[in-house]
């Protein structure tokens, strides 16, 4: 038996062992692995580096060297996320609706776990972590295959997390890493029909799509993020220019920072040109329309492509409107359903594009940058979902859950 449907194997096994924890043995694991971590956090960063070494000399970008990157602040970060989960409320029994019939049947709606989750993911090891505690803290199995920039975080990070179970309540095979990161092994988890019940890809625009397309398990499909800020006519000047700064540079390598920065033509004749400015100082590449090339120094033509690109890293386009209408069109055409801002004072423009863009997240004077499991009160995410069936946005304990439908007689039967 392969590799892929052994682990499915103990994954879905281990699943129906999940079901009888209760949420104090699944907070007591979830409290050991953060403690593991913590300890471990020398090795992790071993591993770490040499992922590093390794992925420098093979010429990965920086954005992609980002993502990989731990240090002491990102597993802390982890261990404070996974106490933070355990504040949570177990949505597992949760009664969703219940019906009493003349017969005398009730009818119990309750949210239960998904079973067994797969997770297909570019480098980002912090998803292993992620994607692990959610499923502990939802009693579901998860199977968790990364890429091979990551492996030996990836590896070190699961060492602890199967250190901490094996001293909890809970399998340790409810947590399962694909140590093969051949694209063959890749395949054959897009069909593990028998095991998985959803799949769920973290990543490129390239992975995404290949999922979706190639699997025959459910996929929940977590998007690129071609995002945009729309600054209106009305919009305050410092604010505008302090959310651009923030959702294109704080960390420009990940999915909910901005690509395309749209601006109203009265506005960026006004202010435009000293916006343009201040990205260009902090090392941002711009490439925009005609007028902003002519406006403005050093910025290059942007062709229909750049309307299309996630850059994930320090280049933006500048794409010019005379309405808000043109903005929304812009963004329903380009946009990749993520995270969408608008920066205004006008309410009913607010309004207008709060209530026509269509995107997971959409924001009015805030930064995108927002749009994460952590920013909303989920403890962790384990993806944001661009699509609409099941879970959009920021995925967290919910997203994870499904339902079932029980039904208490005494004797009833159909006529």
């Amino acid at each position: 038996m392969s590799e892929v449907k052994s682990k499915g194997l103990a994954a879905k096994q281990a699943s129906y062992q999940l079901i009888n924890c209760t949420t104090e043995q699944k907070n007591a694991a979830l409290a050991l692995v953060a403690a593991q971590l913590t300890a471990d956090h020398q090795k992790i960063l071993s591993a770490n580096e040499q992922d590093l070494a390794e992925g420098k000399a093979n010429g990965l970008t920086e954005a992609i060297l980002d993502r990989i990157m731990l240090n002491e602040q990102r597993i802390q970060g982890m261990a404070e996320a996974i106490l933070q989960l355990i504040q949570l409320n177990d949505p597992i029994g949760e009664t969703l609706e219940k019906i009493e019939k003349e017969n005398g049947l009730r009818i119990e709606t309750k949210r239960v776990p998904i079973g067994v989750v797969g997770m297909i993911y570019e480098a980002r090891p912090n998803v292993t972590v992620d994607a692990a505690t959610l499923a502990i803290k939802t009693g579901n199995a998860v199977i968790l295959r990364g890429s091979s920039s990551a492996k030996h975080s990836n590896l070190a990070l699961m060492n602890s997390i199967h250190a901490a179970l094996e001293k909890s309540d809970l399998p340790k095979e409810a947590v399962q890493l694909i140590e093969d990161t051949s694209r063959e092994t890749a395949k054959e988890l897009f069909r593990l029909n028998d095991y998985l019940d959803v799949l769920i890809p973290r990543g490129g625009k390239t992975l995404i799509e290949t999922v979706v397309r190639e699997a025959t398990v459910p996929v929940i499909q977590t998007g690129a993020g071609n995002c945009h800020v729309f600054i209106d006519e009305s919009a305050e000047v410092e604010m505008a220019e302090n959310i651009v700064l923030n959702a294109k540079i704080q960390r420009p390598s990940v999915c909910n920072a901005i690509e395309t920065i749209i601006i109203h033509e009265n506005w960026f004749t006004a202010h435009g040109s000293a916006l343009i400015a201040k990205l260009q100082e902090q090392g941002v590449e711009v490439f925009g329309e005609e007028p902003v090339v002519q406006t403005c120094s050093g910025v290059k033509l942007a062709t229909d492509e750049d309307w299309s690109t996630e850059y994930l890293g320090l280049a933006v386009s500048v794409k010019l409107v005379s309405n808000v209408d043109e903005a929304i069109e812009h963004i329903n055409r380009y946009g990749t359903q993520h995270s969408e801002a608008i920066i205004t004072m006008n309410k009913q423009h607010a309004e207008q594009f709060l209530a026509r863009v269509d995107a997971a997240a959409v924001y009015h004077n805030a930064s995108t940058r927002f749009t994460d499991g952590f920013e909303f009160g989920y403890g962790a995410e384990i993806g944001i979902s661009t699509q609409k069936l099941h879970a959009r946005g920021p995925m967290g304990l919910k997203a994870l859950t499904t339902s079932k439908i029980m039904i208490f007689g005494e004797g009833q039967v159909r006529v």
